[in-house]
């Protein structure tokens, strides 16, 4: 079976069959006598013919830093409500937060691979600069900022600052902060640097030179933080800068017989399923992760629609505090 085939089985042109298959504008009797032809016989158009003609690919890469976090799965979802409509397939791949990692997969899918890319962030590095302005094919980021590049990104410095600021307001002096990796411009710099305006607005600087720690993304980094934080004074809060991190500090204050809320309040950043399911339940930030993802998708597919000729954009979402059980 060939485009040739289907065509005189429907009783149309060789080009409305290929409109049919490109999304291209036909007229709904047509489209309906090639869906039946179609399905009767079973006919897939060649990708590799459809990429020799059209010079695209129909795929989309995506690289993200860990394929086991949460708000990464929630931003794919989101992509794939996108791309899926505009017919395009995605292509994966986990950079195990490896900055190494992400310039060998934009080398990869720059070789003309895909037809553009989604990198969900973690740091740029000098490297990262300078190679994305020489990328080939169009690429949005989702969930960092850079400027000049096309980016979806969230509020993480005021998130943190009210987050903390609500903390302070309700007499949590002694507040602590759980912080990850600074090279990570979003969950590490802007939420530290949230926190530390915070705590300068309330004439409480000293806060940031006793009781700030920096540790990972992971659970037992979420428990190394809470035994720094506490060897010399005990907190009456924390601030961290994920879910994870926070159920961390949770376990192990629980093992040293610290109460929450009774003693220290806690809070963390992501409003993931861990928030619901602790004891106390947490008090965190509630990202729109799913959105994030599906704004990039649609960024992305406009960019490629335009050839790629589009002034760079930010797109920057909103958030809320979600007061739960260990927030007092």
């Amino acid at each position: 079976m060939n485009i040739a085939e289907i065509a005189r089985l429907a009783g149309v042109s060789s080009a409305a069959v290929s409109r049919y298959f490109n999304q291209g504008y036909i007229s709904d009797e047509k489209r309906e006598a090639i869906r039946k032809v179609v399905e009767q016989t079973g006919y897939r158009p060649s990708m590799q013919a459809q990429t020799l003609r059209t010079k695209k690919t129909k795929l989309i890469g995506v690289i993200l830093p860990r394929i086991d976090s949460a708000s990464i799965g929630s931003m794919v979802a989101g992509i794939l409500s996108v791309t899926n409509e505009g017919g395009y397939h995605l292509l994966l791949t986990d950079t195990q937060n490896n900055p190494q990692k992400e310039l060998e997969s934009l080398t990869i899918f720059n070789e003309k691979q895909v037809d553009g890319v989604i990198l969900i962030a973690t740091v740029f590095t000098s490297e990262h600069k300078q190679f994305l302005k020489q990328m080939s094919v169009p690429v949005v980021l989702a969930g960092q900022s850079l400027p000049g590049a096309n980016c979806i990104c969230h509020d993480d410095y005021h998130a943190t600052y009210d987050l903390t600021k609500m903390f302070l307001q309700k007499g949590r002096y002694r507040l602590g902060y759980m912080g990850v990796l600074m090279q990570d411009q979003a969950a590490g710099y802007e939420r530290y640097r949230g926190y530390c305006d915070a705590v300068k607005d309330f004439g409480l600087e000293r806060l940031t030179e006793n009781y700030v720690v920096a540790e990972g993304f992971t659970l037992d980094a979420g428990i190394a933080a809470a035994r720094r934080l506490i060897q010399h004074d005990v907190p009456d809060g924390m601030i961290c800068a994920t879910d994870t991190l926070a159920v961390g500090a949770m376990q192990y204050l629980k093992s040293q017989k610290i109460a929450v809320p009774d003693e220290m309040w806690l809070a963390g950043h992501g409003d993931s399923s861990l928030s619901d399911v602790t004891t106390p339940t947490l008090t965190t930030v509630h990202y729109s992760y799913e959105e994030c993802g599906a704004l990039a998708g649609d960024m992305l597919l406009n960019l490629l629609k335009k050839g790629g000729e589009m002034a760079p954009r930010e797109i920057k979402l909103g958030y809320s505090l979600i007061v739960k059980g260990s927030g007092g």
